[in-house]
């Protein structure tokens, strides 16, 4: 038997024929500096930059992220791997607007300051120890530890805009919720 959907009050047990094809593409957090984040993402994390667009009459650029698998590649052509970034699953969009890496005081809000909104990305790791010592050896903030609070074995740490990130090891957390 196939696995469909838990269900729930308001849960579509069977999607729309309408929406065949959708393709959940990627999450959108802005950035007040592109290389400090650029760095965070790509050396820390281990992204890769699929592709950058620049819209020099509105003052922004956008940084499309993926981790892509072993093997996998983005077509060479400019346009050809823009439209594949857009056909992928699990992309971050960086967006950064002009100027605002000038400004010491510029901040955005990381979404768990109140009011609340945006809660966190979510990383998973195959070692959330070795994760743990690499995010310690890059001094990076942690808002919790693995071994912290009543939610055992699963971490969050701060990337340089303050937006939390949560890092699990999926073998770990059979037992979340139960």
């Amino acid at each position: 038997m196939t696995f469909h959907t838990e269900s729930y009050p308001g849960v579509s047990a069977v999607p729309s024929e309408a929406t065949r094809g959708f393709v959940f593409n990627h999450a959108m957090m802005r950035i007040k500096d592109p290389q400090i984040s650029l760095d965070f993402y790509t050396r820390v994390m281990g992204m890769q930059v699929l592709r950058k667009l620049d819209f020099p009459e509105m003052k922004f650029s956008l940084y499309f992220l993926h981790r892509q698998t072993d093997g996998e590649s983005a077509p060479q052509d400019d346009g050809e791997r823009t439209a594949w970034t857009f056909s992928q699953r699990g992309i971050l969009e960086l967006t950064h607007n002009w100027g605002t890496e000038n400004d010491p005081d510029f901040k955005y809000h990381d979404g768990n300051a109140q009011p609340q909104g945006f809660g966190h990305l979510c990383f998973s790791v195959p070692d959330l120890a070795a994760a743990v010592a690499w995010f310690d050896e890059n001094q990076l903030t942690f808002v919790k530890r693995p071994d912290q609070g009543k939610m055992k074995d699963v971490a969050f740490i701060k990337d340089p805009d303050g937006y939390w990130i949560e890092i699990v090891q999926p073998d770990l957390l059979k037992h979340l919720g139960r």
